[in-house]
């Protein structure tokens, strides 16, 4: 039974696992930010002028929960269990989870170092988020490198704080990971008619710079975008440095099994900074799903039970379960997508109080079969989490994300972007299209059999309804015209 559990990161996973656990447990949330947690999908509204930071804080956690804002991780020590912080501190966990989220990608550009240019901007924390709201003032010359869904956030929300917003983006399309051509023309056409100059097909060299200040955007031909303020959305990537140094398993991310644990079985990850099955959803649906079923795990796991015994030649990691999702997408610049869990957990799993849950100062559980410890000896199979044995009961399991993801653009006129799995089809598919160029609206799904596999939806849809539950469950389509799957009938 452990109860002293540290968290590192206090983005949507973090503090929503933190929220679930603190009844129950000695929970301490780290965040590397001085603000209270927030949910940074929210962030572009900020932006926009049309919420003030406090609104898009997070729920605070209660019962046995600590949040130390404003304190970095500096290095694990595996063999003593302990955190160091780059304040000096030090914090002692029973049980580790890393949700450290991701970093925004810096391209390779002339006069992008260590240190930035003044005016220049990621976009991916409140505070890159004020300082980019008080620099777009009106007439404001402002770039934005990167046409991605980060692009078009930043670049819609800009635009309507009155700034001058011109978009250079490498590929032919807008948002062209995730669209087909004809709905990323759309896009580029919503984000004209508010004023943006939009650029495709071009690749950005560097940038100018006077007094250290930048003054201008230059690209691949030579010709030069005049700046006073420049957004760099060109994607993230999971945030695993303090994971590499721990020794810790990690390929794009930081890799874990279907009970979320990382090579060593004292150490969980979740959200954006996970990789699961192969896969770095970087969804906040993902990360608040591998939240909760963490939370069912851990729970379980303060409860007494009986001891089973292990399989005899496990490995460390379970088979990967089937159900991750074919997007994989940015998790910055999306509305809350829809969502339907696909776990083996209960939603609501129950929570045993403090007194049910003493925790020994270091439980003397021995790590996974297989799995070295700290120290090079390996496990025996009684570890926090260990696979059961054949026949024995299965508790929680996170097998993956199926989630529509949608963007939400509001102010001057809503205009929505909901996206699933593949629109690209293949042959024998079935593509059902709907298009409106006066509205500008743009549906399309592409269906194999009885299921769908991928869809692109744009305009102002009021409700996703039956298709978000047809692709998240993986259900059967009803017996009817695949027509109105596009239509009022069809829950749009």
């Amino acid at each position: 039974m452990d109860s002293r559990i540290v968290v590192i990161g206090a983005g949507l996973a973090g503090a929503r696992l933190a929220r679930r656990l603190a009844p129950a447990s000695d929970v301490t949330l780290l965040g590397e930010e001085p603000h209270t947690p927030y949910n940074r999908v929210l962030l572009a509204d900020v932006l926009a002028g049309r919420y003030a930071p406090e609104v898009i804080a997070l729920p605070p956690v209660h019962g046995g929960g600590e949040v130390r804002r404003g304190v970095r991780a500096a290095s694990i020590d595996r063999v003593r269990r302990v955190v160091h912080c780059a304040d000096g501190t030090s914090v002692a966990y029973d049980r580790l989870v890393l949700a450290t989220g991701s970093n925004p990608v810096l391209p390779p550009l002339r006069g992008v170092g260590r240190e930035l240019p003044d005016g220049v901007h990621p976009f991916r924390t409140l505070d890159d988020c004020l300082a980019l709201a008080a620099a777009a003032r009106p007439g404001t010359r402002a770039v934005v490198v990167g046409g991605g869904l980060l692009g078009v956030s930043a670049a819609r929300a800009l635009a309507e704080r009155g700034a001058d917003v011109v978009m250079a983006h490498q590929g032919t399309d807008l948002m062209d990971r995730h669209l087909d051509p004809a709905a990323g023309a759309l896009v580029r056409r919503h984000l004209e008619d508010l004023g943006v100059e939009v650029h495709t097909e071009c690749r950005v060299r560097g940038l100018r710079q006077h007094d250290g200040a930048v003054t201008g955007v230059e690209l691949a031909d030579g010709f030069v975008l005049d700046a006073e303020c420049v957004v760099l959305a060109c994607g993230v990537r999971p945030r695993t440095g303090l994971a590499v140094d721990a020794g810790l398993e990690v390929r794009q991310g930081i890799v874990v099994d279907d009970l979320l644990r990382t090579s060593d079985p004292y150490i969980h990850a979740i959200g954006d900074c996970a990789e699961h099955a192969g896969t770095v959803y970087g969804l906040a649906t993902a990360a608040v799903e591998q939240a909760d079923v963490l939370a069912a795990v851990l729970t379980s796991e303060l409860v007494p039970a009986t001891p089973t015994a292990p399989s005899p030649g496990s490995g460390r990691f379970p088979s990967p379960g089937s159900g991750h999702t074919t997007l994989a997408t940015s998790g910055t610049g999306f509305s809350e997508p829809v969502r339907r869990s696909r776990t083996d957990t209960p939603p609501h799993p129950a929570v045993p109080g403090r007194s049910e849950a003493p925790a020994p100062t270091h439980p003397a559980v021995p790590p996974l079969p297989d799995t070295p410890t700290p120290d090079g000896q390996p496990g025996t199979g009684h570890e926090p989490g260990a696979t059961p044995g054949p026949g024995a009961p299965q508790g929680p399991r996170y097998t993956g994300t199926r989630a529509l993801t949608r963007l939400t653009l509001s102010g001057a006129g809503t205009f929505d972007v909901a996206a699933f799995g593949d629109p690209s089809p293949q042959p024998g598919d079935d593509v059902v299209q709907l298009a409106d160029a006066t509205r500008g609206a743009y549906r399309k799904v592409v269906v194999r059999g009885d299921r769908l596999v991928g869809g692109v939806l744009l305009g102002d849809l009021a409700t996703v309804g039956a298709l978000a539950l047809a692709w998240e469950g993986d259900d059967p389509l009803p017996d009817a015209p695949l027509l109105h799957l596009l239509t009022t009938d069809g829950g749009l």
